[in-house]
This record gives C-alpha cells, structure tokens and sequence, in this order.
C-alpha cells in the first residue's frame, strides 16, 4: 500500500475526506489543509481525477521528526526514493516549515536535495546525478518539527479543471466554488442560482457535482509520466470516471452577471465542462432576481470591494441583496464574503456561518436556510 497525502484550502477538510471515504480508502490523519490516505496504485489515479475539493495529492514517503539539518538529512536519506525516481530522472525539491526550528527554507531545500541525491547516488552506483529525465518534484512539509516528505504527482494544482481558459477580475478557485456548492447541498428539483456568476465558476461546479462529472476528468497529471503507475491505472479510472456520469439529470442552474463579458466567459465555460445543457449564462442586474413561483436556492460570491467596486458601493449592494432577496420567500440562500457586518448590512441574521479562505484572504460563507420569520 501507498500512503498519499491530498491538500485543500483551510475549511474543506471535512469534504476532502468524505470523498477519501467514498472512493474506498482509508485515512489515516487530518491537520488543517491536509488530509493523509492509505492506497494501491490505482488510487493515484482515481484520487487526481476524482477529488473535487483537493488541491494536490502527494505520495508520502515518510513522515519523522527533525529538529536539526542532521536529523532532516538522515530521516530524508532513509525514504526509498529510488522505487520512484530513476537514475536519470530530475528531483527539484521546494516546501515549507511552519513553527519549527528549522525555519530557512532554502537551506532546507539544500539538505533534502543533498540526502535524495546521496540515497540515489548509492542506488544506482552514481556520483552524480544528471537529472535529464523525468520531473519529480519533491516537497517538504515540517510542521512543529515534524517533516514529511513528498512528491507531487498532480503537477498543475487540482483546481485547475481544463474549462476555464478565460478569468474575470476576481475569480474564485474552482475547489472552493465546489465546496460552496456542496454546503448549499443542490437538489434536482431546486432551482440553483448564482446571480453574480463573474466566469460562472460556483454554476459549472455545482452541475458537474450533480451530474457526477469528475473534476480532472478532461486533464492530464504529473504521474501519467511515472514508470510506477501503469497507464491501464489511468485508463481505468477516466473509464470509471465517464461510467459514473449521469446522462439523464434534469438539474438546473441559472447563472447571471450584470458584466456581458461575465456572461460570455462563463458561457464558454459552461460548454467546455460539458454542462451546457444545464447552466443558463443570462445577462442580468442581480437585484431584479424573482422566485416567478419556483423553489430555488442562491450560492453566489458577490464583490468584496477590494478588486471589483469600492468598499462604500460593496456596502451598499449588500444593503440592497437583502431587500432584492427578501422578495424570495423561502429561498435559501448562501453568501460568501470577507465582510465581517454582512450580516448588520443584509438584514438577517445567518443561520449558520462557516470560516472559509479564498485563496490566503479569510472569508465567511453566511447560509440562510430557515424560513425567515
């Protein structure tokens, strides 16, 4: 077995691990932004197409402590590095330390670099290695002095699906719109809404999770190019991948944008995810949004004053979605912000706000979902 370890934005631990579970496997830590996983090989495949919310899955080598650059030398040197990285094969090593005593990161770099080296030099009878091969990029993560070890068999982070070539201003992370989507938990029978759709990105995610339509599905991966993962692994699991779509879904999202370009942009997205079918791209003031008799539910990322508008005209846009969404009876509804008076703005009080983080800036997601009284 291979234990792997799949990252994710601050917040969507609890969703990475669910579909850990789901695909059959088991974990076997959390820590924020992190979940570790045990697996065969195929798992490196079913987990880079199908994990919605992670942003990388690394192979875990070995995890120990290092307090000193000796004892980061010695632990590195005694991982098996040579069951993945051939003799020719380049190793460019980078990473991270967070409230260790090894804080330098470049001198971290060095002693990592320095260890896989020697443990490859002695494996293959080398006293140099010329690194013209294959790329395995190898990180480091040490936290509170314990280090582990990885390669990346990602390559592009997860997030980047294949479907959005064309970004607006402020664009939201595909893991995070998928994570939005999935605490608003859609219904076939709802009507779903993003009525500030910019490149329509929460719309696209949120028809790909109900239609079972895996995320790196349409991409490629660093691994592909890994002797130890066999390409029928791939094969099988794009296979099972396009088995699981459901062809007759009668889900339906309604995306609008009141920026034409927006509408475009997420319009051509929309096709290139294969959901067209079920994503509506309409030009559109948010603020005029009615129920027209349908049950519905809005999860939408409207400006936060900082990239798009100013914070004066944020505020009172804020103001207004309150009354404008008022006007929907029992619709549900979900806003992520940064905007910590959303509420006093607004007008209601959520029923539950969850702490989430676009890219590094902290946001709350205010979920309406109780009648209001």
């Amino acid at each position: 077995m291979i234990t792997y370890t799949a990252t994710c934005l601050f917040g969507l631990e609890a969703l990475l691990g669910a579909e850990i579970d789901a695909l059959g496997y088991k974990r076997l830590s959390t820590i924020d932004g992190r979940v570790t996983f045990e697996g065969d090989a195929a798992a490196c495949a079913r987990a880079n197409i199908g994990l919605r919310y992670a942003e990388r899955v690394y192979i875990n080598l070995g995890t120990f402590h290092a307090s000193s650059f000796e004892e980061l030398f010695d632990g590195t040197i005694d991982l098996p590095w040579e069951e993945y990285i051939g003799r020719v094969d380049a190793f460019p090593v980078k990473g991270h330390a967070i409230k260790s005593a090894l804080y330098s990161i470049p001198d971290c770099q060095k002693i990592v670099k320095k260890a896989i080296a020697k443990r490859l030099g002695n494996a293959y009878g080398m006293t140099q290695m010329p690194e013209t091969g294959i790329k395995y990029q190898v990180e480091f993560f040490i936290l509170k002095d314990s280090a582990s070890l990885m390669i990346d068999t990602s390559g592009v982070p997860l997030h980047k699906r294949g479907y959005r070539p064309e970004t607006v201003a402020a664009p939201l992370r595909e893991t995070l719109a998928a994570a939005l989507a999935a605490f608003s938990r859609p219904r076939e029978d709802v009507l779903f809404c993003d009525p500030f759709c910019g490149s329509g990105t929460i719309a696209i995610e949120a028809a790909m999770q109900m239609l079972r339509i895996a995320p790196g599905i349409s991409r490629t991966f660093a691994a592909e190019s890994f002797p130890a993962f066999d390409t029928l692994l791939w094969q099988s699991a794009r296979e099972e991948a396009r088995d699981r779509i459901l062809r007759d879904s009668t889900f339906e999202v309604h995306a609008s944008d009141i920026d034409p370009e927006c509408v475009r942009i997420a319009t051509e997205s929309a096709k290139r995810a294969g959901v067209e079918g079920h994503v509506h791209c309409s030009q559109a003031n948010a603020l005029d949004i009615t129920a027209d008799g349908r049950r519905g539910t809005i999860v939408t990322n409207p400006p936060y004053g900082e990239r798009l508008m100013t914070q004066e005209e944020a505020v009172q846009l804020y103001r207004d979605m309150g009354r404008a969404f008022s006007r929907l009876g029992r619709w549900q509804i979900y806003i992520l912000t940064p905007n910590e008076e959303f509420e006093r703005l607004y007008g209601r009080r959520a029923d539950k706000v969850r702490k989430l983080y676009n890219g590094m800036l902290p946001c709350l997601f205010y979920q309406f979902f109780k009648p209001k009284n």
